[in-house]
């Protein structure tokens, strides 16, 4: 059975040894490589112990055997793995947030120009994207929405790439903004938190978190509440092998799990 080559861009982070960890298990898949800013050009030991793939500082050295780039670093290490990635041809998964429209854009540019496959997802949660496609459905019954995302001290966006997909869903579901009452006397600044079209976001990172979002709607006498919690690493690995199998049949960019899930 053909297997496809994946390379790891990132592969020193926490994120970045997971998706080798889930790759070097998986049948149909082989780790053909790592790249990772802070790396010494040579070998990486695989963290099953398995083997050894090459590593190096410069992501183009590892592109001659690659069939997909899965990248989990940052917005602008992402855009940089999308621009090396699509020039060498090979197809791109993109893990990492913080992503603007000009980005979103310039990634669909280079997709098309160079007919590689790029995907990306604000979370790899099968949950979380489910929980994004009911807080679109739900939303129309509803006036006022809260927010709330909770993650580990170390993550540099707030909020989080997920929280703004929820958010966006809810308001496309409404069709519109939805009630978001201001406090006549904000004793702390900020209590409210950001306002998202009246969805109020709140963010709050700790140690001892993974990825948590909870979204309460509310209208007269009544609340829903929809929740996802990421316990570990593990949880965003479904995603990611579903991702690298897709993007390898695909040409041009896609944004979303949702898409792959059929929602």
């Amino acid at each position: 059975m053909a297997t496809i080559n994946v390379v790891v861009h990132g592969a020193l982070g926490k994120m970045g040894q997971e998706v080798l960890r889930t790759v070097t298990n998986a049948e149909d898949m082989t780790p053909v490589g790592g790249a990772d800013g802070r790396a010494e050009p040579g070998s990486l030991a695989l963290p099953d112990g398995a083997g050894i793939v090459p590593v190096s500082n410069v992501l183009a050295d590892m592109l001659e055997n690659a069939h997909v780039v899965v990248d989990f670093s940052s917005a602008a290490g992402a855009m940089e793995v999308m621009r090396t990635t699509a020039a060498g041809k090979v197809n791109v998964v993109i893990g990492s947030t913080g992503l603007s429209q000009e980005n979103y854009d310039e990634a669909e540019s280079l997709a098309n120009e160079h007919q590689v496959g790029i995907i990306i997802a604000p979370n790899f949660a099968l949950g979380g994207v489910l929980m994004i496609h009911l807080a679109k459905v739900a939303a129309k019954y509803f006036d006022y929405a809260d927010l709330t995302e909770m993650h580990h001290e170390a993550k540099i966006d707030a909020p989080s790439g997920t929280a703004i997909a929820i958010a966006n869903a809810a308001v496309e579901g409404k069709g519109g903004p939805f009630t978001a009452p201001k406090a006549e006397k904000e004793l702390i600044p900020n209590t409210r938190g950001g306002d998202s079209n009246g969805v109020t976001v709140h963010s709050a990172r700790m140690p001892g978190r993974m990825a948590h979002h909870e979204l309460v709607f509310g209208t007269l006498g009544q609340t829903l509440t929809i929740r996802h919690d990421s316990i570990n690493r593990e949880s965003f690995m479904p995603g990611v092998t579903m991702a690298i199998r897709e993007v390898v049949n695909r040409t041009g960019l896609t944004v979303g799990l949702d898409k792959l899930m059929g929602l």
